[in-house]
């Protein structure tokens, strides 16, 4: 099972809270690895809030979403179904979107 943060660090890269979510293809998986990068972001907007006011769900799931477009078409849908995102900027694999 794929778990988000399994060494339990205080502080994590990018690579390290993102890349283990494109390996996964368990929606129970997904699930909890999702509620745990929830938690961890919460944590830092306590701290400090989004300039922004985004939310911690808004901005994990604009990270996954953004993530899943450096990957294969196969690995952005199945991020976009289990973790139901979308790249911040291109959309869902398959739908037109203009981009200005």
């Amino acid at each position: 099972m794929i778990k988000f943060n399994p060494e339990n660090k205080e502080v994590l890269t990018f690579d390290e809270s993102l890349g283990p979510a494109m390996l996964i293809t368990d929606q129970a998986e997904a699930d909890a690895y999702l509620a745990d990068y929830l938690a961890y972001t919460r944590k830092w907007l306590i701290k400090s809030p989004h300039p922004k006011g985004l939310t911690a769900e808004e901005i994990v799931r604009i990270n996954l979403g953004y993530e899943s477009g450096y990957c294969s078409i196969e690995v952005q849908e199945r991020v976009e179904r289990l973790f139901h995102t979308k790249h911040p900027i291109f959309g869902k694999v398959g739908e037109e979107n203009v981009v200005s």
